[in-house]
C-alpha cells in the first residue's frame, strides 16, 4: 500500500495552468527528486499535499499509516535555546520522562501501587520503542552536523538568522518520527561538510522524502526515483537525476529520430501520390488515393517531439587577452576585531585558468575575494593583477541599491554608452525578461530574477578575470547549465567560490581549499579533490603521488566530454536544418497547389525546379543529420 497517491490533479492560478493530470505513488522506501524550472508549481505541489493550499481537481490518497513532515514557515520568537527549540519534537518523550519521574517520586514517597506500577511499565515500554535513551544525543548530533557549534546550541533561537534558522528547522523535521518528508531546498545555507553529512543521513533514511532542489550533486547522492515537472507535465524515471537526464535524453533522441523518419516516409509517399496524379490514368488515380491514405494514416501518428523550454542563452567574451601571471597574491592575512579569518594565503592564477575556492563557512572565502577586488585591505601582505588584466565581480548578496528602478533602467544606466535602449532590451531577453517584464523594478524580482540581471551586467563587462561568489544561487538546474556552458567558453580567467559540487567537476582545473593557515591546492574537480583528501588521510605522501595521473586522467575525461558535446550540437544543428528544409519545401509545395499559380506555366515551371533543389537539399541535410547521429554512436558507445 503506498504512503501517498496522486491522481489527475491539476492546478492553476487565474489564468495561469500550473499543472494537469499529473499522477504518481510514493512507496515507503521511496527517496524521491523533484526537479524543474523555478515558478512550475513545485512548492506549490508540495503545499497542496500539507493541506495549506486548495486543488482545481483530481483525488490525493493518504495512508492512515502516513505521517507527512515539511519544514514549517515560521521559527519561533520565544527565548529558548537552540538545542531546547530542536528538542520539542520529541515532546512526547519528554511528557514521558516528567511523568516517569512524577511515579517514581508517588511510589517513593507512598509506597507500592499496582496501578502505577503497571502504568510505569508501559511508559517504560513505549519510551524504549521510541528509542528515548538516544534522542538528545540525536538532536545533538544533528545540529552539530548541519554546522552548529557547540556554543551555539546554548544560544537563544531568536538571535540567529534566517538562514540559520532555517537549519534549526532542518535539523528538527529530521529528527520528527515522519515516515514522508517533504523537503523544499534543503541544502540552502549549508556549506559543503553540512550537506555531504545531510547526504548520509538521507542516504540512510528508512522512511520516504521527496525532495526539492537544483543541487545535482546532492540528487545523485541521496535520491532512487526522480520527478520532473515541465510544460505542466510530469515526467518520472527510476534513478537519480542524471540517470533521470541520460533517460529523458535518450527518450528525445529516439523521438526526434522517429519523427524525422516518419515525416521522410510521408514526404516520399505523397511524391509518388504526385506522380500518380501528373500521369493522369484511371490506374495512376486508384494507386495516388490508395497512397494518400497511407500517408494520411502516418500523419495522424506523427507527434512533434517536446521543445526545450525557455532558457538563458549568452557568452562570456574577454575584450583583451591578458599577460600570462593574472593573478599573484603573497602572504596575505585577514583579521576583524583581533580574530584571525585567514593568514598566509600565498596565490598564482595564470591566463584562462578555472579556480575554484574552498572551504568551511566562515573560513574567509568570500572575504578574500572582497581583498582581490579591492574592496576592503588586507590586514598584511599584498597582491597584484598583472598586465592588461580586468576584474569583474559576481557577489553572493543581491539585495539591489535602488529596489525602486527598473530592469531595463538599470542595465541601461551602466551601458547607455556603449548600447543603445534597444541593444539592451534584446540582451535582457536572451537572459528571458521580455515585454513588461523589462520594466519591474528590482525590488520585486526574485532571487532568482536577480541573479539574471546581475549575470548580464557581468557578461557585458567583457572583462578577462571574473572573481565569481556562489554564480549559482538561486538559478533553476536550466539556468544553471546554461551559466556552466557560457562559463566552459570563457577565454578569460577565474576565481569562484561555491558549493556546487557539480559545477566544480565541471569546470575546474584546481580548486583551492581555505584552511587558517592558508590555502592547500588540488588538481581537477570536486571528485578528484575528494579522493586526493581520502588518500591524503589513509596513505600520507601516497596520495600526491598519484594527483598527476588523476590530472591527466580528468583532463582526458573532459576532452571525451566536450567532443561528444561538439558532436551532439552538430547533430542538434543538423535536426534543426532538417525541419526547417522541409517547412520551407511544404511551404513551396502549397504554393504549387494554389490556384494562383495553376494557369501560370512559367511560375509553375520555377517553383517546380525550386522544389526539386530543395529536395536534393534536403537529402543532403538527412545524410549529415544521420552521419552526426553515427559518430556520437560511436563516441558515447550506445
Amino acid at each position: 500500500m503506498p504512503l501517498l497517491g496522486i491522481h489527475n490533479l491539476k492546478k492553476s492560478f487565474v489564468e495561469r495552468l500550473l499543472f494537469e493530470d499529473i499522477s504518481f505513488e510514493v512507496d515507503a522506501n521511496d527517496h524521491i527528486g523533484f526537479v524543474g524550472v523555478n515558478g512550475c508549481g513545485k512548492s506549490t505541489l508540495f503545499r497542496i499535499l500539507l493541506g495549506e493550499e486548495p486543488y482545481d481537481s483530481g483525488s490525493i490518497y493518504v495512508s492512515s499509516e502516513t505521517k507527512i513532515g515539511s519544514m514549517q514557515q515560521k521559527v519561533s520568537n520565544d527565548d529558548i535555546s537552540l538545542y531546547d527549540y530542536t528538542l520539542e519534537v520529541f515532546s512526547e518523550l519528554i511528557g514521558i520522562e516528567s511523568e516517569l519521574d512524577s511515579i517514581a517520586a508517588s511510589l517513593s514517597e507512598n509506597g507500592p501501587d499496582e496501578k502505577l506500577i503497571l502504568r510505569q511499565q508501559r511508559l517504560h515500554d513505549r519510551y524504549y520503542s521510541l528509542e528515548g535513551t538516544t534522542f538528545r544525543a540525536r538532536t545533538r548530533s544533528t545540529l552539530l552536523g548541519l554546522g552548529f557549534t557547540e556554543d551555539e546550541l546554548s544560544r537563544s533561537i531568536r538571535t540567529f538568522s534566517g538562514g540559520q534558522k532555517n537549519k534549526a528547522q532542518l535539523a528538527r523535521l529530521l529528527l520528527s518520527d515522519s515516515n514522508l518528508m517533504l523537503l523544499d531546498e534543503p541544502t540552502n545555507h549549508l556549506d559543503i561538510a553540512s550537506i555531504e553529512w545531510l547526504e548520509n543521513f538521507l542516504s540512510a533514511y528508512r522512511g520516504a522524502f521527496i525532495v526539492i532542489s537544483h543541487d545535482r550533486y546532492f540528487l545523485d547522492k541521496v535520491t532512487n526515483r526522480t520527478i520532473e515537472l515541465k510544460d505542466r507535465k510530469l515526467f518520472i524515471s527510476k534513478g537519480n537525476y542524471s540517470r533521470h537526464m541520460e533517460l529523458r535524453s535518450t527518450a528525445r533522441e529516439l523521438e526526434m529520430r522517429q519523427f524525422l523518419r516518419t515525416k521522410k516516409e510521408i514526404k516520399r509517399i505523397e511524391g509518388i501520390v504526385e506522380q500518380q496524379r501528373r500521369w493522369g490514368q484511371a490506374h495512376n488515380f486508384i494507386t495516388a488515393a490508395s497512397k494518400q491514405k497511407q500517408a494520411d494514416r502516418l500523419k495522424e501518428t506523427l507527434v512533434e517531439p517536446e521543445r526545450d523550454s525557455a532558457s538563458i542563452h549568452f557568452h562570456f567574451t574577454a575584450k583583451e587577452v591578458s599577460g600570462n601571471d593574472v593573478l599573484v597574491a603573497k602572504q596575505l592575512s585577514k583579521s576583524f576585531d583581533g580574530k584571525c579569518v585567514f593568514k598566509n594565503v600565498d596565490m598564482l592564477i595564470k591566463k584562462g585558468e578555472k579556480v575554484f575556492l574552498l572551504g568551511d563557512n566562515g573560513s574567509g572565502k568570500t572575504t578574500l575575494l572582497n581583498i582581490l577586488s579591492s574592496r576592503i585591505r588586507p590586514s598584511s601582505g599584498a597582491f597584484y593583477l598583472g598586465a592588461h588584466v580586468e576584474a569583474a565581480y559576481y557577489e553572493q548578496t543581491l539585495t539591489p541599491s535602488d529596489p525602486d528602478i527598473s530592469v531595463l533602467n538599470d542595465v541601461w544606466d551602466k551601458y547607455y554608452t556603449t548600447m543603445t535602449r534597444a541593444e539592451v532590451c534584446n540582451a535582457l531577453a536572451a537572459f528571458l525578461f521580455r515585454g513588461d517584464d523589462v520594466n519591474k523594478p528590482l525590488g520585486l524580482l526574485s532571487g532568482g530574477e536577480l541573479a539574471r540581471v546581475q549575470l548580464l551586467k557581468l557578461m557585458l563587462t567583457r572583462c578577462n578575470l571574473l572573481f565569481l561568489d556562489e554564480p549559482t544561487n538561486h538559478l533553476d538546474i536550466t539556468s544553471r547549465e546554461a551559466l556552466e556552458s557560457a562559463l566552459e567558453e570563457y577565454n578569460g580567467t577565474m576565481l569562484i567560490v561555491t558549493h556546487d559540487r557539480y559545477l566544480v567537476n565541471r569546470l575546474a582545473d584546481r580548486i583551492l581549499r581555505m584552511t587558517p593557515n592558508g590555502l592547500e591546492e588540488y588538481i581537477g574537480g570536486y571528485d578528484d579533490y575528494i579522493e586526493a583528501l581520502s588518500r591524503k588521510e589513509q596513505n600520507g605522501t601516497e596520495a600526491e603521488k598519484n594527483l598527476s595521473r588523476n590530472a591527466i586522467d580528468y583532463r582526458e575525461k573532459k576532452q571525451q566530454q566536450s567532443l561528444i558535446n561538439r558532436t551532439k550540437g552538430e547533430r542538434e544543428r543538423a535536426e534543426k536544418a532538417v525541419v526547417k528544409a522541409e517547412a520551407e519545401l511544404k511551404a513551396l509545395e502549397e504554393e504549387q497547389a494554389s490556384p494562383a499559380y495553376a494557369a501560370d506555366y512559367k511560375k509553375a515551371v520555377e517553383l517546380s525546379a525550386k522544389a526539386d533543389r530543395l529536395r536534393q537539399e534536403l537529402e543532403k541535410l538527412y545524410k549529415n543529420w544521420e552521419e552526426a547521429e553515427k559518430r556520437l554512436s560511436e563516441l558515447t558507445g550506445e
